[in-house]
């Protein structure tokens, strides 16, 4: 599957929803939207992706154990359905961030000094 140079953009959109659900992007004094020292609540982009991949492990995790009861009897068919698509959309949303953060740093390398 193909990733768009908008997927990264929305997989970003909606990380920082997730770890900032305000949407407080209002500039900052100084005029930048990012303030020159990151807010104690994890707003720093190495903490956003810290904060997605363990989300997505979790999910992954909570999929695999949906799925193992259902193979059991035990589980809810339901449960097995939404946790997979739960996963799914958490795993596609970090490989979209890694791969905009890939080209954002080819980009980086390419520029002459």
């Amino acid at each position: 599957m193909a990733i768009g140079p908008l997927d990264g953009v929305s997989a970003y959109a909606r990380a920082m929803r997730t770890t900032n659900p305000l949407g407080d992007t209002a500039p900052k004094q100084g005029g930048g939207l990012a303030p020159s020292n990151p807010p104690s609540g994890g707003g720093s982009f190495g903490s956003m992706v810290e904060n997605m991949v363990s989300e997505t492990g979790s999910a992954l995790r909570n999929a695999e154990t949906q799925s193992i009861k259902q193979i059991g009897g035990k589980g809810d068919l339901i449960d097995v359905v939404t946790a997979i698509g739960a996963a799914e959309t958490a795993l596609d949303t970090v490989v979209a961030v890694r791969d905009r953060v890939v080209s954002a740093y080819s980009d980086i390398m390419r520029m002459q000094i």
